[in-house]
This record gives structure tokens, C-alpha cells and sequence, in this order.
């Protein structure tokens, strides 16, 4: 229900285009998907993307690789903590946003504390809850749709409406939009940060990767072509009205199908959004318990609670730091603008050098002859990255530029790791 969240700001973007933004998405997503799970194979290795940098191009390429990565891992809990105390505070509006959005830190922090075994069960309860909630709108819309007709064109939002064209005839607006779209996929990364606690370790790790992001993609562009061919008010009009892109999709579903899905949806939303942070804040830990262990952290996060199996004190530190970033977040009015734009940054920024890693990894170091898997499709991977990273916003670019620069500062002051740290 990713969509549900930003739904407003795309199709003010692509010109109405809003099911194409999410199909190019996942085409892109799709480059990085397939590259994660060449190197979670080759390297098993907790720490994702940190670790297989550190294999494929080096210790300092890890270590930025790592860091650029913590933007995402450590940013994107709270901005699903964000949307749930948006959510939540829109159903009962007595209680403040921050209120809670610390009360779903604290929940989900404690499951992760528990091991993964509870967060998972949890996690998958949530998820049952969610597809039944988004089962209920697409029948629902299907049937309004049927009965009483679209509100825009049927191809609309694959071809946009307007002036904006959008589609093929306006592909700067729709890459402009998947700059923003991308912030819906981000976690699906987070599967690779489990390889050495899964069932099955990287054969299975690998195709979780892929099934995840192409079950995602293909939910994402039915929610939102069906909730377009709805939506009241034109591209244009959401453009002109920045307050009503928020709840753009919670205002087509109340006056295109009724009050009662609108409530069932923020609910959904509420409860969905917290508990997919239960497994970006675990993530988060692991990266930052990875690096630990490696010695380009402090080496207290390193270290495994015997009994849970959980690196407590990497978990602790994420909770912390996304406690802060989502409560602050939550007392300003631009708060999830702000977050949303460092996420992506870090994020694509740590997907670029992925596809770098599958590169050195088995085309240089090992000499692989496979030109379509390790060399030809990261480097698409890398193409379309640096496409959208060029499309984001200045504010992501300015500070994604500042994370890194002081990343590079940080490594500048520490002593060289040996490769053996790894595991």
C-alpha cells in the first residue's frame, strides 16, 4: 500500500501518468533487484550492499557503499513511522501525529528485540491484514468503475491527460516522478540483510529479492491505475493545490466509492506502514551491526545478543536515531518532503554502486564470460540510477552530496580494515 502515501505528488507529476511511473519503476528497480541477487549468492554475507562493495570494488568503495546506504536503511523506518502517525492522527485527530508515530517505534522496536522469528510472524500477520484491505478497494473500484464509469480516460494513466500529455509523450515528467516513486520500493533491498539467518541462506535469499519487487510492482500499478481513472480533481488541479496531493488517494476513495473504504483504507495504511518499518529498523541494525564488525563502526555494534540471536545494541541505535528523525518529521508541516528526499538520494546512491560491485566482482576479479548478466544489465542498472538521480530534486542532490562528503571524511580518519573482518 505503498502508493496510497504519495499517490497525490505523482500524478501532479506525470501529468496523470501515474500507472506508467510505477511500470518504469519497476523496470528500473527491476536492474537492481536482479544485481542484488547476483551478489547476495557470491557474497552471503549480512550488510548488503556495504558488503558487497567491500567484495567487489574494495574497502573504501564498502565503506561508502555502507554509508550512503544508512540514509535509506536508517531514514525509511522513519518515514514509515511518519505515514502511520499521519494515518492514525487523520482517524482519531485528538492525538498528535508524534504521539503516534513514538508509539509505533516503540511496538515495533520491542518485537524487534524479540528475534526475528516474532518480527516475522508479526510482520507476516500485518501483511495478510494489508492484502485484504487492498484486495476490498481493487473489487470495490472495479465495480463503481463498471457501474457508473470512469472519471478520466480508461489508458489515462498509462498515457496522462491534459495538456501535460505525461506517457510517452512527456518522458521527463514521468522520470521526474519515478524519482519519488522509488521511495515505494525501498525495502524490498532489506531481504539481502537476513542471508545468514534465512532458511534456504542465498539461493532463497535471491529469489525473495526478485519475487518481492515484481509482486510490488504489479500491486502498485493496479491500485493506481484504478484509483486515476477515479481521481476527482485533474493532474493540474493537484499541481495547483500542493495540500491536496497527501490525501488525494483517501479523497478518490471517498467520493468515488464511500466513506467506509475510506476509513478501512486509513486503517490499513496505519497499521501497514508501522510494521513495514519492523523490518526496515531491523535492516537498519544489521547494516549497522555489519559495519561494526568490520571494524568501520564503533565495534560495540558488532556484537550478537547469545540468546535472541539479535544484534541488540545495532538495533538500538537505529531505533534511536529513526525515533528522532520521525518525530521531528511529524512536528513539521514539510517533515515528510524532507525526509522522503534524503531516502531516495541515499538509496539510489547505494543501488549505483550495487551494480558496480556485480561488475568487479565477476567480470574483473573472477573473469566472468557472462557479458549479459555481469556487465551489460548492471550497467543499464547504472544508466537508469544515474537517470533518475538527475531528475531528483536539488534539495536530494545537495544533501545526498553532504552525507557523502562527510562519509568521506569519516573515512579519511580511520585506519585501513583487512579484507578477512569481513565475516
Amino acid at each position: 500500500m505503498a502508493p496510497v502515501g504519495i499517490f497525490g505528488v505523482l500524478d501532479a507529476k506525470s501529468h496523470g501518468a501515474v500507472a506508467a511511473v510505477y511500470l518504469a519503476a519497476t523496470v528500473a528497480m527491476g536492474f537492481t533487484a536482479f544485481s542484488y541477487a547476483q551478489m547476495v549468492r557470491a557474497v552471503p554475507l549480512t550488510g548488503s550492499v556495504f558488503a558487497y562493495a567491500r567484495a567487489g570494488l574494495g574497502e573504501r568503495a564498502g565503506f561508502v557503499a555502507g554509508w550512503m546506504a544508512m540514509l535509506d536503511y536508517l531514514l525509511i523506518p522513519a518515514v514509515a513511522y511518519l505515514f502511520s502517525g499521519i494515518a492514525l492522527h487523520a482517524l482519531v485527530p485528538q492525538v498528535s501525529r508524534w504521539s503516534f508515530t513514538v508509539l509505533a517505534v516503540l511496538v515495533t522496536t520491542a518485537l524487534n528485540l524479540a528475534g526475528v522469528r516474532t518480527a516475522a510472524v508479526v510482520g507476516f500477520a500485518v501483511l495478510a491484514l494489508e492484502l485484504a484491505v487492498l484486495a476490498v478497494f481493487l473489487v470495490a473500484a472495479v465495480v463503481v468503475l463498471a457501474r457508473d464509469g470512469a472519471v478520466r480516460p480508461v489508458l489515462s494513466p498509462l498515457t496522462g491527460v491534459g495538456a501535460g500529455g505525461g506517457g510517452a509523450g512527456d518522458l521527463g515528467a514521468v522520470l521526474s516522478a519515478v524519482s519519488v516513486a522509488v521511495l515505494s520500493y525501498l525495502g524490498f533491498d532489506a531481504i539481502a540483510s537476513f542471508v545468514e539467518e534465512a532458511v534456504g541462506a542465498s539461493r532463497a535469499v535471491a529469489r525473495a529479492v526478485l519475487l518481492c519487487l515484481l509482486l510490488a510492482g504489479a500491486l502498485f500499478m493496479a491500485q493506481t491505475y484504478l484509483a486515476a481513472l477515479l481521481e476527482p480533481l485533474t493532474p493540474e488541479q493537484l499541481a495547483e493545490q500542493p495540500a491536496a496531493q497527501g490525501s488525494a488517494f483517501y479523497d478518490t476513495v471517498e467520493s468515488g466509492i464511500g466513506h467506509w473504504l475510506h476509513t478501512l483504507v486509513a486503517a490499513g495504511k496505519a497499521i501497514g506502514a508501522a510494521f513495514a518499518a519492523l523490518a526496515g529498523q531491523a535492516a537498519a541494525g544489521r547494516l549497522l551491526y555489519a559495519m561494526g564488525r568490520a571494524g568501520r563502526l564503533p565495534r560495540g555494534l558488532g556484537r550478537v545478543d547469545p540468546d535472541s540471536g539479535v544484534p541488540r545494541r545495532a538495533v538500538l541505535v537505529s531505533a534511536v536515531v529513526t525515533l528522532a528523525a520521525a518525530v521531528w518529521a511529524a512536528t513539521r508541516d514539510d517533515g515528510l518532503d524532507k525526509l522522503t528526499s534524503v531516502v531516495d538520494i541515499g538509496a539510489l546512491t547505494a543501488f549505483l554502486l550495487l551494480h558496480a560491485s556485480v561488475i568487479g566482482w565477476y567480470t574483473v576479479r573472477n573473469g566472468s564470460r557472462d557479458r549479459v548478466r555481469h556487465l551489460l544489465v548492471p550497467l543499464l542498472g547504472i544508466a537508469v540510477i544515474v537517470a533518475v538521480v538527475y531528475r531528483a530534486s536539488h534539495t536530494a542532490q545537495l544533501v545526498g552530496a553532504c552525507w557523502l562528503l562527510l562519509g568521506l571524511g569519516v573515512l579519511l580518519l580511520q585506519r585501513p580494515t583487512g579484507v578477512g573482518e569481513q565475516r
